[in-house]
């Protein structure tokens, strides 16, 4: 198997857990040739965290690799996607793939919220024609990062799905917790949106990446989605709001709780909630009812480590579990996240493939559905929940 150089663009979370994965791919030589982002204390605060080089754009280490690790903020995707493509590179790129960022020019006072929806879906559906466009064109490696795919749980569920011919009738699936930690994110211009796009993306990432196999182990087909209808809500920001200081709430023009019910082409269903005001660590599960089973597959928390702590300042220095307010008391801790939330099996895909050329299982056809199926919820909940088509690249 040929070695993989990659380069890596960000310098945030998903840009620390790709390292730390990538350093334990088995099977394939890896490179990480460098690091980069857009604020240059970020990017040599990570290059010297992580011992590595560090560059000033990512067009200067397109030369010097075989895959561009996109892990910045959706607002820059579109830009690094079409770079690599260009060039030729492969390409992993962060959920979610792009979205919509506001006009030209934005600046703080863009209130995304107030926004034209049915504007934003169609501006989005051009980029992501041009995102397809280019990497089709290119016909370079594309992953789509989408760790609720590579879950140890849900890709038992593939294999249930798989070799027993099952038809899914429903589908459930959540990802909930207190508020993302990211700076970039409550802010529309600069995340694409609020709880759909930015933690809604997973749980219906997952649903439909099941539906496809489903599609492709009975007739040689994806099952896709064809409609969506949904609602949004800003809970934090009611009036009657009650602020105990263990949730986020300083959300610029998003969302903070959202749901989404689509329906496949095949007239069965999914349902996907998500939203910022859930204590407790992240809350993440797909549950499936098929006409020959039901699972439950549970991504975070998974029950691994049960731990009681009856003093918080002793486990200041241990990490048990991602976006948890307080580590008194029971803990249901991560023995291993990268492995249970799937970041590792993801990096595996990839890098395999990329070495290989074959195709990986969150594929760039996915990421399309995903953003095509959020943007289109959020034209519905403009219009208090009416079903919209799911449009199509």
């Amino acid at each position: 198997m040929n070695s993989v150089r990659i380069g890596i663009v960000g310098a945030g979370f998903a840009a620390r857990y790709h390292v730390a994965c990538l350093r334990r791919v088995y099977g394939a030589q890896v490179e990480i040739v460098g690091v980069t982002s857009a604020r240059a204390e970020s990017r040599e605060a990570f290059g010297r965290a992580h011992e590595l080089p560090v560059f000033e754009h990512a067009a200067a280490m397109l030369g010097q690799v075989d895959v561009l690790d996109i892990c910045s903020p959706p607002y820059a995707h579109e830009e690094a996607i079409l770079a690599a493509a260009a060039a030729g590179k492969g390409i992993i790129c962060e959920k979610p793939l792009t979205g919509y960022f506001g006009p030209a020019g934005a600046d703080g006072n863009y209130r995304g919220d107030r926004d034209s929806k049915r504007k934003m879906m169609e501006e989005t559906m051009a980029r992501l024609g041009r995102i397809a466009g280019a990497v089709r064109k290119s016909g370079t490696f594309f992953g789509y990062a989408e760790n609720f795919v590579y879950a140890p749980s849900v890709q038992k569920e593939r294999e249930i799905i798989g070799k027993t011919g099952a038809q899914i009738l429903r589908m459930a699936g959540e990802e909930s917790h207190n508020g993302s930690a990211s700076p970039t994110y409550g802010i529309w211009r600069l995340a694409g949106g609020g709880s759909l796009i930015g933690k809604g993306c997973h749980p219906l990432g997952g649903m439909l990446y099941l539906k496809r196999i489903e599609g492709l182990a009975r007739n040689g087909r994806p099952i896709r989605p064809a409609s969506v209808s949904a609602r949004t809500h800003q809970l934090t920001r009611l009036p009657a709001y009650r602020d105990a200081g263990f949730i986020r709430t300083d959300y610029h023009d998003i969302e903070d709780y959202g749901f989404m019910h689509v329906v496949f082409e095949d007239g069965t269903v999914a349902d996907v909630m998500t939203g910022e005001v859930t204590l407790g660590g992240i809350h993440d599960y797909i549950e499936v009812f098929a006409n020959n089973h039901r699972t439950r597959c549970n991504i975070s928390p998974v029950g691994v480590v049960d731990t009681y702590n009856p003093r918080g300042g002793q486990f200041k220095d241990i990490y048990l579990v991602e976006k948890a307010s307080t580590q008194e008391g029971w803990s249901r801790a991560a023995g291993d996240e990268n492995f249970t939330m799937g970041y590792q099996g993801e990096i595996e895909d990839f890098v395999t493939c990329a070495a290989t050329g074959a195709q990986p299982q969150s594929d760039l056809d996915l990421a399309l559905d995903t953003t095509a199926v959020i943007y289109a919820a959020y034209l519905s909940d403009e219009n208090r929940g009416a079903e919209v088509d799911v449009p199509r690249v």
